[in-house]
């Protein structure tokens, strides 16, 4: 009952993160717990034979872990000239207030009164872009290049570039909440490059990345999860109910 619960809470978290950009849902894996062995396979059960199967009596089941499921979330198109999207692999590299590295896919990124380019909790992304104050049009490339273009300049000027960061194992990311992931020893270091080179994803200006939920597979692993645990707590109801009937006996 305790496994299905978890369950439940995974699904939960998932539902409630419908609508929150670049979020990868998660899901719960288990694993069964050691078995009380009576009688191992291969036992002698005669003279010249032996148990073809063993007599054993599982203990029950454990959460081994809360996957994240790093697929690709429908791209919208916002129109805003800020918005971007990682289509492919790949994650923009932010500075927290610590001065620590985290690594985000919402790319609903926002301007300070400084011109600075951040997402929307104030962290700065890519390093230290700047956007004038006269800018009339920002541009960001595919290939993550950010330029633009002012009254006073006929060409295009240059802000700066956005680069991505991959890991070999993106599953290991830890969520640190806010959209943010923190690099772990099993995700690997970072390796940061230019969109679409080396295997990063490119990007999407004026889209957004939203979740990879799935509501209706939601609705199917929540229905599942309160049938299990129904069905664990009835059967804890029975076990008691045969354990009164033998207490009784004379």
């Amino acid at each position: 009952m305790e496994a299905q619960q978890q369950k439940l809470d995974v699904t939960a978290n998932n539902i409630a993160n419908v609508s929150t950009n670049g979020f990868k849902k998660g899901r719960a894996e288990f694993a069964d717990l050691i078995y009380q062995q009576t009688r191992g396979a291969g036992t002698s059960t005669g003279q010249g034979t032996s148990a073809p199967a063993a007599t054993e009596i599982g203990l029950g089941v454990r959460l081994t872990s809360t996957a994240r499921e790093h697929a690709q979330g429908e791209l919208h198109n916002t129109g805003n000239q800020l918005d971007i999207a990682i289509e492919g692999h790949g994650f923009l590299p932010v500075t927290v207030p610590n001065g620590t590295t985290q690594y985000t896919r919402d790319g609903a990124l926002q301007m300070t009164a400084e011109g600075k380019l951040v997402t929307s909790e104030g962290y700065a992304v890519g390093g230290d872009i700047t956007i004038p104050t006269d800018a009339q049009t920002v541009t960001i490339s595919s290939t993550g290049q950010v330029t633009a273009t002012i009254a006073s300049d006929s060409q295009p000027v240059e802000l700066g570039q956005i680069q991505l960061a991959t890991f070999a194992n993106p599953g290991g990311l830890e969520g640190q909440g806010g959209n943010l992931f923190r690099e772990t020893s099993a995700s690997g270091s970072a390796v940061l490059g230019n969109p679409g080179v080396g295997g990063a994803g490119s990007i999407r200006q004026g889209m957004l990345e939203v979740s990879n939920v799935n509501v209706v597979e939601e609705m199917v692993d929540l229905i599942s999860g309160q049938r299990a645990y129904e069905v664990n707590s009835r059967v804890i109801k029975a076990a008691d109910e045969m354990l009164g009937e033998t207490a009784q006996l004379r």
